[in-house]
């Protein structure tokens, strides 16, 4: 080739890589910086949207089926989120900008023309390059805003869960809640019941604040379940957590009382205890308040028990297994309210100290009821004509194990208790006083409490009777028979169960009631199922989904307002 075109084509292209550097470099470089820094901002925004904005399980960033209940959104599914997006974000940047770059090599440097063209390549592919410095500042920026987030929402939920446990603390401490299971071989004390959603029936073993929700916790079926007493947790079907029995409807809400029958067999134990529900269901309507069984069988019980009574019979004789305590739920306004867990064992159970030690909802309780059955002492048998034998057998099966044994076997049991076996309230009931009023050496016995008292020491329980002063803050004596009046029995049964059932006497109305049968209908209203349904994510993973992108839209705005300003405040110092 010809010096002179040599030299021509070597100015040409002096002056258009001169022209590339001074001119067109310093324009295009900052221009394809922000485009490809735009660029990445934009995918990573709109796969944020893909990711945050859908309500469904499935998606960007799917929500796993939890095996009960999900986990607070600000624990782990945000993170989750936040890599579904980098992981899908960070290859698709990179794919692209790869692309773009052969893309323009092959275009601007294919030929001969790349020999001019190398300043505008170099400066878009420099750009392109370089705008992987403020991406990823971006990224650092989002994931900041990320763990702001959930810093500010975890530091929420922690205070919301704090309180909320104190309050329900505090609820139970000032109820004085007690729970217990009614279930024989279990009778354990409960911390907490295992509670039953009632959309899907899983069971929630930890219903509470924390992890899964402060204030509700959502089931794998979407129903949003309440996660504490004061917010409704009582309304819920709740489980034995140690045997898995069911448990009464207001647990958790009213204290459970229970009241162990203690005495010997054919003590009269039940005949007293079904006298007591119907006094105190008298009571209650009397004051129109409410009393209400558990178990359904317990009421088919009680009212074949009242039939009984109607005829001048006895209730059939209690089975040698272990005591479903006969559960019943009273509902006083404005006074008091308790779940009597009324325990009526066979008296065999009474009779040997291993029995006993079956015995164990005798741990947890505060109160007793020790039913005497006057003809088992042995004073009094030794004591009674033929005729009056004669006149006593006919009329009632006695025991023939002495009450001073049975209760001194108790003593013994409560005594390896952590507190020596401490009783707030002993009641002494003396059954069959209508019967022993006409003996001899009962004549003395019925009366007031003063009165039965003193007759018990003097045929052979004065031992027993200081036994119980020792170990009880208050003890009542009460003569029972099958005449008592309904209001001295149910004034009796709630002192003893912690109730105010005294005062007004039940009407005449009320008492007619008494001979009706509770019903066994919940005195609380049922949980509603509410949630979105399974396939959707829970509210406040929505929520929390919109926080994060909300709090990203801002940051972009931010950004691009930011890169408008700085590149405005460039273009006057461009050369022309």
């Amino acid at each position: 080739m010809h010096p002179v075109v040599i030299l021509l084509l070597l100015a040409v292209w002096v002056g258009a890589m001169w022209l590339g550097f001074v001119i067109v470099f310093p324009v295009l470089f900052p221009a394809s910086l922000v485009a490809a820094g735009g660029a990445a901002l934009g995918l990573y925004y709109l796969h944020a949207c893909q990711a945050l904005a859908t309500s469904s399980v499935t998606g960007p960033s799917p929500v796993t089926e939890p095996k009960v209940a999900y986990r607070h959104y600000l624990l782990v599914q945000v993170w989750r989120d936040w890599w579904a997006i980098a992981r899908t974000v960070v290859p698709r940047i990179w794919v692209m900008a790869r692309y773009v770059v052969m893309w323009l090599t092959r275009m601007l440097l294919g030929g001969p023309w790349g020999y001019f063209t190398f300043p505008v390549w170099l400066a878009l592919c420099a750009g392109i390059v370089a705008a992987a410095l403020p991406a990823a500042a971006l990224g650092v920026a989002f994931s900041v805003l990320y763990a702001v987030v959930a810093a500010v929402g975890l530091t929420g939920w922690l205070v919301c869960v704090l309180v909320l446990a104190a309050v329900e603390r505090g609820f139970m401490v000032y109820g004085r809640i007690l729970q217990t299971c009614p279930h024989p071989f279990c009778y354990e004390k409960i911390a907490l019941p295992v509670y039953e959603c009632p959309g899907c029936g899983v069971r929630h073993p930890r219903l509470a604040p924390g992890r899964a929700g402060a204030f509700r916790h959502v089931c794998r079926c979407g129903a949003r379940l309440p996660t504490t007493v004061p917010l409704g947790r009582f309304r819920l079907a709740a489980y034995c957590p140690h045997c898995g029995g069911r448990l009464p409807e207001r647990i958790g809400r009213v204290r459970v009382e229970p009241l162990p029958f203690v005495g010997g067999p054919a003590a009269g134990k039940t005949t007293f205890m079904f006298l007591g529900i119907r006094a105190l269901h008298a009571q209650a309507r009397a004051v129109r308040g409410r009393l209400a069984f558990v178990e359904r069988r317990h009421a088919e019980a009680y009212a074949g028990a009242i039939r009984e009574f109607g005829r001048g019979g006895r209730p059939a004789k209690t089975g040698p297994e272990l005591p479903l305590a006969t559960m019943v739920d009273v509902d006083l306004p404005g006074r008091a309210r308790r779940i009597l867990y009324l325990f009526d064992p066979a008296g065999e159970h009474y009779t040997g100290a291993t029995e006993v030690e079956s015995l164990r909802y005798l741990d947890h309780g505060e109160a007793l009821l020790f039913v005497v059955d006057p003809f088992a002492l042995p004073l009094v048998r030794r004591s009674l004509t033929t005729e009056e034998r004669r006149r006593v057998d006919a009329s009632a099966a006695s025991s023939e194990e002495d009450p001073a044994d049975t209760l001194q076997r108790v003593l013994n049991e409560l005594r390896s208790r952590p507190d020596r076996g401490r009783q707030k309230r002993v009641a002494v009931v003396v059954t069959k006083i209508d019967l022993l009023e006409r003996t001899e050496i009962g004549r003395d016995a019925g009366g007031p409490e003063e009165a039965v008292r003193r007759w018990l020491e003097g045929v052979g329980l004065g031992n027993i009777v200081r036994a119980l002063d020792q170990v009880a803050g208050e003890v009542r004596y009460f003569g029972s028979g099958l005449e008592t009046p309904p209001a001295e029995v149910a004034e009796l049964l709630g002192w003893v169960s912690g109730l105010p059932a005294g005062g007004e006497p039940p009407h005449a109305a009320a008492g007619a009631a008494g001979q009706e049968v509770p019903g066994t209908a919940p005195l609380r209203a049922p949980w509603p199922v509410r949630g979105r349904d399974s396939a959707r994510v829970p509210v406040g993973y929505q929520v929390g989904r919109w926080a994060l992108l909300t709090g990203l839209s801002v940051l972009t705005v931010a950004t691009l307002a930011g890169a408008v300003v700085a590149a405005a405040l460039r273009l006057p110092h461009l050369p022309y």
